[in-house]
């Protein structure tokens, strides 16, 4: 049992602490209360870092024409191997500012190796083009540039091309991928200004970065991680009030941004901002730097990584899609009970706050979010 003791604070009236540990609504106290106690009929042997002995991934390569806009899509897919035999849940990643289709490819092996396949588009205007063949000092420049409202509607537009064309392939019996791809249960996913683009097509509503408004995606998208994401300028209310499913935000202590204003405490805004109707997590990784989320060759000035931090990312990020893409109840246990924790340094903060008006209600009040951010620049900041 828990004592009162062990509840330190509340940061708002619908979300409690419990140790290092956030979770929302009364009825869900009680719940996660028995987890946290190891009651045996909550506990499971769930794994999310588990990979079976003959299972692996395998990468392919295409291109998707985009007519419309006279643009071409770099794509790489990593799958299961062996190839999935029933039509697998999709998981869609958006590189950051700078970087490729073989960005952070850490998280697509391990997620195709669980049985998703991962669908990595490479973004035309803002991706490593940017910076190739520049001059090492006029690079910063550069990157900045290509972080506009403009590319940001680009990459928005991507994720709409590329799922109308997987969804020709996986339905064309002489594809590669006919019959592989379950594009009805797709989780969304990015980092930096893939977070921007993340959160433009799980719900958010913003200015610089035009929504999701084609429902032949937005019916798809079931889920959404946002690494490193970046709340808007204006009011987070009206930004993140017609969000309408699971969230997973996932920052660091020190994720300040290469370009711009975004600080991990603005970041960590998104989690505050998000409505009460639906599950939402963050998970901060203590003294994570913008690049704990990538795999590519650090900058000069960036610190190393942490060791445990990939594998963290890894076990939560995996969790939260079986949770809420499989609709698995021990991998949505594991994420809001004892079991989380473990796989966390000490200086990692969890937090949860789960659906508690399915129905949809009212925001959060002025007092209980940032929610005013007029005086902000409106720039883009990945």
């Amino acid at each position: 049992m828990i004592s009162a003791t062990g509840m330190r604070r509340a940061v708002a009236p619908w979300l409690f602490v419990l140790g290092g540990m956030e979770f929302a609504g009364l009825s869900e106290f009680i719940r996660l209360s028995r987890l946290l106690a190891g009651d045996p009929a909550a506990v499971s042997s769930y794994d999310p870092a588990a990979i079976a002995e003959e299972t692996s991934a395998e990468a392919v390569e295409f291109t998707v024409e985009d007519p419309a806009r006279n643009r071409q899509i770099p794509v790489r897919v990593v799958l299961p191997s062996p190839r999935p035999t029933a039509p697998a849940p999709v998981i869609l990643f958006s590189h950051g500012l700078g970087g490729s289709r073989r960005t952070s490819q850490y998280l697509g092996k391990h997620w195709a190796a669980r049985g998703y396949v991962v669908i990595c588009p490479q973004h035309p205007g803002s991706d490593e083009s940017v910076w190739q063949a520049v001059p090492p000092e006029q690079r910063q420049a550069a990157l900045a540039r290509a972080a506009s409202p403009e590319n940001a509607r680009h990459r928005i537009h991507d994720i709409h091309a590329v799922l109308e064309q997987f969804e020709r392939w996986t339905q064309s019996p002489g594809h590669e991928l006919a019959g592989q791809l379950d594009l009805n249960c797709v989780g969304m996913s990015g980092h930096s200004f893939g977070a921007v683009t993340t959160q433009a097509i799980g719900g958010q509503l913003a200015e610089a970065a035009e929504p999701a408004t084609d429902d032949r995606c937005n019916g798809r998208i079931r889920a959404a991680i946002a690494m490193s994401p970046s709340p808007p300028a204006g009011n987070l209310q009206a930004a993140f009030g017609a969000v309408k499913i699971p969230w997973l935000m996932m920052t660091g202590s020190k994720d300040h941004a290469p370009l711009g204003y975004m600080t991990p405490t603005l970041r960590r805004d998104v989690f505050n901002a998000l409505p009460p109707s639906i599950d939402r997590y963050e998970l901060t990784l203590g003294g994570g730097h913008h690049f704990a989320f990538t795999d590519d060759k650090l900058p000069a000035t960036a610190p190393p990584r942490h060791a445990n931090h990939h594998g963290t990312i890894l076990r939560v990020s995996t969790a939260f899609w079986d949770a809420h893409l499989r609709q698995n109840t021990a991998a949505k246990d594991w994420l809001q009970g004892q079991a989380v924790r473990a796989t966390l340094d000490p200086g990692d903060r969890w937090r949860i706050a789960a659906a508690t008006d399915p129905s949809g209600g009212p925001q959060p009040t002025a007092s209980q979010v940032a929610q005013n951010r007029t005086t902000r620049s409106s720039a883009l900041a990945p």
